[in-house]
């Protein structure tokens, strides 16, 4: 099945990519610059795209991201540190991101007869996130179909919605996903910081599913102290 993935770079969507490449047909990989502090992201997707060779499609939406503003991703609001299941996480919420790139994501595979839109949004992903819950991907497809009814046919492809990121790492390591050439961290600094939302839940993914972290971190034991405080909230 020909299918579009949508890849910022990061581990969840460069293994969504790697595994696509092997069990389905890999036609391209599609990125959003949405100005988010981190765009070096888009760096390790274009690598990622090179490594399976595809086309790379960067959708330039800087002006749809600054209008979209009070996000810690896209103001000049300090990054929170903790883990995702924080209270404070929320202030990385860009409104309806994953909306908005998934409605362009699947206008680009109906004009290319493509079949499938494929997106790494997982299980951890649902606590803050509410474009990354299945009542959103269902009800998404669901209003896709009208709206291509009688034009083309585009399926969305989530096979992580119901999974954790430590699955993403397992089914990663499976299809040999070079994790040291993915790009987690919100900070966008020159190492992983460590200590955001996005770098403890990586940290926390490779130490349940049991395969070594090949990441630099800035802050090695942080992400230790974040889960505890998780864990007794």
């Amino acid at each position: 099945m020909k299918t579009i993935v949508i890849c910022s770079g990061g581990l969840d969507s460069v293994s969504l990519a790697h595994m696509v490449a092997q069990e389905r047909e890999l036609t391209r990989l599609i990125s959003f610059d949405y100005g988010q502090r981190h765009r070096k992201e888009l760096d390790y997707a274009a690598l990622c795209a090179q490594r399976l060779g595809v086309p790379h499609d960067v959708i330039d939406l800087r002006a749809i991201g600054a209008a979209l503003s009070g996000s810690a991703l896209t103001d000049d609001i300090d990054v929170p540190d903790g883990h995702y299941a924080e209270e404070s996480m929320r202030i990385t919420v860009v409104p309806n991101r994953n909306a908005i790139m998934l409605t362009i994501a699947f206008g680009v595979a109906a004009a290319r007869g493509d079949a499938a839109v494929a997106t790494a949004v997982h299980g951890g992903d649902h606590f803050i996130y509410p474009d990354c819950r299945p009542a959103f991907t269902e009800q998404f497809e669901a209003m896709q179909k009208a709206a291509l009814d009688g034009y083309a046919d585009v399926s969305l492809y989530t096979p992580f919605v119901h999974r954790t990121k430590a699955d993403i790492v397992t089914e990663g390591a499976r299809h040999n996903t070079p994790f040291a050439r993915t790009w987690s961290c919100y900070k966008g600094g020159t190492h992983h910081c460590g200590r955001c939302g996005t770098c403890v839940e990586r940290r926390e993914a490779f130490h349940l599913a049991g395969i070594p972290d090949p990441t630099t971190y800035e802050d090695l034991t942080f992400w230790a102290e974040a889960i505890a405080r998780k864990e007794r909230a």
